[in-house]
């Protein structure tokens, strides 16, 4: 089970740090991903970090801006949002990748972030 927090409404230029806690699943086995779907968007892509947070990735509009981390002591994995945009409005949802492949087997419920002009 994956469980997000730490969404909300800012204002533009603000930042937000999301949270993605794991229970029941052996964390540090996986890669894990943040991934956000906007209203009347396709699902996509925003960061993924490897099993042991060597390698990191980042959708191009998010680069320089957002930071994914995790903790496995605390089963947990992270995603500072800095320099917020409107465009960065959607449910951002955290996801287990088992092989490291960017196919994700595991979800969580999502948590919303809101971001006004």
């Amino acid at each position: 089970q994956l469980v997000e927090n730490g969404g909300g409404s800012v204002q533009a230029g603000d930042s937000l740090k999301l949270s993605c806690a794991a229970s029941t699943l052996t964390f540090s086995s996986y890669a894990m991903g943040w991934l956000r779907q906007a209203p009347g968007k396709e699902r996509e892509f925003v960061a993924a970090i490897s099993r042991n947070g060597q390698y990191t990735n980042y959708a191009d509009s998010v680069k320089g801006r957002f930071t994914i981390s995790r903790d496995d002591a605390k089963n947990t994995v992270y995603l500072q949002m800095n320099s917020l945009k409107p465009e960065d409005t959607a449910v951002y949802y955290c996801a287990a990748d088992p092989e490291g492949v960017f196919v994700y087997e595991y979800w969580g419920q999502g948590t919303q972030v809101t971001v006004s002009s």
